[in-house]
Order: C-alpha cells, then structure tokens, then sequence
C-alpha cells in the first residue's frame, strides 16, 4: 500500500539534506570526510539512499550527474519529477510512496531496474525511453486493465515483472495470459517461470498471440518507413530542396487561393490546370535532382577537405614528436653529465648550451608550426574558393529553373484570363450552356471585378513561388557562410592550442633546467 502522510513536516529535498544523506552512506575515511566539506561534490555521488525521509517533492538531484542508484522508497512523493538529469541511473526505486501516473522518465535511457511498487498507478505507460529495462515492480498498485500487459511487449529486455496485489492480479487468466504474452519474462510477482506453463500459455493464446504478431509487424513497418521519410526529409533539407520532388509546391500555389480555386471550375481550365501541373512538377523534379546530385559533390569537396586537413596535422605532429624525441634523448644525456660534473664552469658552459638546445627547440617546433599554418591556409583558400563557386553554380542554374516556373505561371494566367473574359462575354450576352456555382457567378459581374480576380490568384502564385527561391537561397548560403567561418575558427584554435603546447613545453623544459642550476649552485 502507498504510505500515509504521519505527523512529521513533509519535506522538499534540498542541499543540506543531501550533504547529510551523502556523508552518512559513504566510507567515514572518504565520503565522510568530504561530507563535510562546504562544496561537496555531488558529480562524483555513484548511489543515494533517501528512504523514510517524509520527502514530498523531488529536486536538487540535478547536481547528481553521475548517480547510478537511488533510493527515495518510503516517502509521500506524489509525483516523479526533477530526475531529467540522471541519465546514468541505472536503478530507482519509488516504492512506498503516493505516485498516481508515471511520468518524467524519458530521459532516464539506461534504467535497467525500476521499483514502483505500493503507489496508486492505475496505468501503466510513458515508459517507452526505458529501452534497457530488465526488472519493473509494480505490486500493490491499481492497474485493472489487462491491456497493460500488452503494452510491456515493446520492452524485449524485461525479464522480471511484479504486480501481485494489482486487481489485474486477480483475473482468472493472470498468469498464462502474461506467460503467453510477454515470452521472454524469466519472473513473474518474484517466481520463476516454468518453461511448460509458458508451453501450455503460447498453445492456448495461440490465434490471439499470431494476430497482435501481425499487427505489430504492420505497426513497426509503418514505424520503419515514417522514419526512413524523416531520414530522406533531413537529407533533402541539407540539400535545400525538400518537397521538390513531387507536387507540393504546385499545390501550395492554390492552398490559400481563393479565387483561384473557384475559377478552376470553368470550362477548360481543368486541362489548362494539367497541363500546367504536369510541366511544373517536372521542373521541380529537375531542382531537386540537380539539388541532390550537388549535395553529394559539396560534401565530398568538405570530406576531401578534412581528410587533407587531417592528414597535414598528423604529418606535422610526427615532424614534431620526432625533433621532441631526439631533443629529450640528448637533453637527457646532457643533464646527467652536468650532474657529474664538479667543475663550476664546465656546469655552467653546459647549462647555457642546454638553454641553446632548448630554444632551438622552440624555433623548430615554431617553424614547423608556421609551415603548417601556411600549408592549412592554402587549403582553407582553396577550398573556400570551390566550394563558393559550387554554391554560386547551383544559385544560378536554380534560379534559371526557377525563372522556368515563373514564365509557366505568367502563360497559365494569360490563359485564364483569356477564359474568364470569354465566359464573362458569354455570361453577358447569354450564351453560357454550362452552369456556374454561385460563388463563381458572382465574379463575372463585370470586367474589372473578373480581371482583379484573376490577377489577385497570380499575384499569390508568383510569390509562393519567390518565397520558395528565396528560402533555398537563404538556406545555401547561410551554410557556405557558416562552414567557411566554421573552418577559419578551428584552424585559429588548433594554432592557437598547438602554440600554448609548444610554449608549455619549452617553459617546462627551461624551469627543470633552472632547478637543476639552482641546486648545483647551492
């Protein structure tokens, strides 16, 4: 059963109480000590034990980044929250608390044992994250629904499953139902499962088990192909030309038209409207062919450019560790001369050709750098230069094939309005056989309102049309702005981390010389 409030003050978790709860659980020689320290830190905790604490709300767990195992059983927590952090937590137990729904669990992707026992769930779901999960109690709750058993299918880990004293539990069909439903479970409410009762289960659930199989094959294809689309989605919007491989900018063009939609009902617009779409889609299709095909030529200019990158770096670092190798073998050997040696000038007259040693050292390894950053910046020119002018190719070869749709749609309104002012004449003279909707009637009124019509639908085409361009142009060159500023950035880090090291180094080298002058003159 879930724990009543007693007559101790409820309490939210905060700071001090952590402080405490980790100084007692830990080693009194390490974590106790640290415990009381101001500043604790709570990265490092690896298991938190908080039971019987009257806790009614969690938080402050933020801080715990690194928490494996937590117990907050015993308590009167009314809702799972503030555990969004804790994402290496492997075991939680909540068991003896208030809990009515599960909840705020999404992020917890490596829980492998979840103990939710004696709270007042009633359904059991919002587990889906937990795709590790090997162990769920769930006794001494209020799930009735036998349908929540079909949900923990989806968990092909799970092999521990408790809910005794649930009123599922109480079902005629209890066991072999879960036995014939979830295969792979090794326990149920803490007993392990016979292998001929699962037997006996599959054969008597058999046509029930074989259809759900059916269902979830068609469910999880679905699943595959709507994400395979979203992975094609992602994949035509590096290129800059999602949906344009298919109609959807054509019927963009009549979504929020109106007009347009009302005058397709006249006699031979609907094979002017055809025709029309037929050219109009092909020409989409040939943007987002060419769009595809100068994606795969811009990532391979950036893959060739990273790989020469890559291999001009490694080339130059063994350049360097060869020169360090050979600078330390000497240096090594001059240093335990200077240690033998008794003679105060011969040390010193040692000691500075050391110091020479050293900066030339530095001038080497300075030099070498400098040869890199020349070599880099060569490469990042080069680059820079192809890849602009790919970008400034595929701008002017898509606004010509955009210029193509503009000049479909400035031909299909000639068209149209060629149609609307002979119905229009027909109208008036009563000659028209065909008979209108009354919401198209009432454009041929006259000639301007029929004009204003026709005009007010190819305005919103041409700029459903503009738009497009514009966001595909934005988009390309917002990239080719980005990488290029991107790859100016990582070579002044790399240089400005490669001179510190260099520095670091010398500095290094010169300081354990000096001690070693320090000593000898002492």
């Amino acid at each position: 059963m879930s724990r009543a409030y007693d007559s101790m003050e409820p309490k939210v978790l905060d700071d001090d109480m952590l402080k405490i709860a980790v100084g007692e659980q830990g080693p009194q020689e390490e974590a106790g000590q640290l415990a009381k320290q101001e500043g604790i830190l709570f990265k490092d905790v690896l298991s938190l034990q908080l039971d019987f604490q009257n806790i009614l709300r969690i938080d402050n767990l933020w801080q715990f980044e690194s928490l494996k195992k937590l117990q907050l059983n015993n308590n009167i927590i009314e809702r799972i929250e503030g555990l969004e952090n804790l994402t290496h937590l492997l075991w939680l137990d909540l068991s003896f608390n208030n809990i009515e729904a599960i909840e705020g669990l999404d992020t917890l992707v490596n829980l492998e044992d979840l103990s939710l026992s004696n709270n007042r769930i009633s359904k059991i779901d919002s587990l889906d994250a937990l795709v590790k999960l090997q162990v769920l109690s769930l006794s001494n709750n209020q799930i009735s629904n036998m349908m929540n058993i079909i949900y923990l299918r989806r968990f092909t880990c799970l092999r521990t499953v408790s809910l005794s004293g649930n009123p599922v539990a109480e079902a005629e069909d209890y066991n072999m139902f879960i036995y014939a439903y979830l295969p792979d479970l090794v326990y149920l409410d803490f007993r392990r499962i016979d292998e001929q009762a699962k037997e006996m289960a599959k054969i008597k659930h058999q046509y029930s088990i074989d259809e759900l199989k059916h269902r979830e094959a068609q469910m999880q294809a679905r699943q595959e192909a709507e994400q395979a689309q979203r992975e094609k989605l992602v994949e035509h919007k590096m290129a800059f030309i999602e949906h344009l491989d298919g109609s959807y900018l054509f019927d963009s063009l009549y979504a929020e038209d109106a007009e347009g939609s009302k005058l397709s009902c006249l006699p031979g617009v609907g094979e002017l409207l055809e025709v029309y779409k037929d050219k109009f889609v092909i020409i989409c299709l040939n943007i987002f062919t060419y769009g595809l095909k100068q994606q795969e030529k811009r990532q391979l200019e950036v893959n060739t450019f990273n790989e020469c990158v890559q291999e001009a770096i490694r080339e130059n670092q063994e350049q360097g560790k060869l020169k360090v190798s050979k600078f330390e073998e000497k240096h090594l050997m001059h240093l335990n001369a200077i240690r033998e040696e008794t003679d105060l000038a011969t040390i010193e007259r040692k000691l500075l050709e050391c110091s020479d040693n050293i900066s030339e050292l530095f001038n080497v390894l300075m030099t070498l750098e400098m040869q890199l950053v020349e070599q880099l910046e060569e490469t990042i020119n080069m680059f820079e230069r192809n890849i602009t002018d790919m970008v400034g190719l595929f701008i002017e070869n898509v606004q010509g094939l955009m210029s193509q749709c503009r000049d479909l749609e400035n031909h299909h309104h000639e068209k149209l309005l060629e149609i609307a002012i002979n119905t229009l004449e027909k109208i008036l003279k009563g000659e028209m056989d065909e008979e209108l909707p009354d919401d198209v009637r009432v454009l041929f009124v006259d000639k301007d309102t029929i004009v204003n019509a026709v005009g007010a639908s190819h305005d919103i085409h041409l700029l459903k049309i503009d738009n497009r361009e514009d966001e595909l142009m934005t988009g390309i060159n917002s990239w080719c702005t980005q990488i290029i500023d991107t790859v100016h950035k990582d070579e002044i880090t790399r240089n400005r981390k490669r001179v510190k090291e260099i520095n670091q180094y010398v500095d290094h080298m010169q300081t354990e010389l000096d001690n070693l002058e320090c000593g000898d003159i002492d």
